[in-house]
This record gives C-alpha cells, structure tokens and sequence, in this order.
C-alpha cells in the first residue's frame, strides 16, 4: 500500500513540498517553515483544502 502525502506552501516565502501525515504534527498544531522559519498553525502550511482532510484523517 502506497503511504500518503499531504502538500504543503508557506505563507511568507512560498516554498512547496511535500510530507507524509505521520511526519507531521497535529493540523492545530504550531509548524515551522524549514526554508524561512516562519511559524504558524500547520493547517496554514496546506496547499489545498484537500491537503487539510488527508492530515486530519490519517494523523
């Protein structure tokens, strides 16, 4: 079974990546942009709506 990844932009610099569910904290969580330290809640970091269901049905 393939795992699932959830895609993520930062807000401030508009870096794009992407990272699985489980290596990611809670959507209501803080996050903190690996490229320019920004942080926010992580559910800000989805790049679609879609991204946010995916995290919050598999964390």
């Amino acid at each position: 079974m393939e795992e699932a990844y959830v895609r993520l932009v930062c807000p401030e610099c508009r870096k794009e990546w992407q990272s699985t569910p489980s290596d990611l904290p809670a959507p209501e969580n803080r996050y903190t942009c690996p490229d320019c330290g920004e942080q926010r809640r992580l559910a800000e970091f989805m790049r679609t709506d879609r991204d946010l269901e995916t995290l919050r049905e598999l964390h």
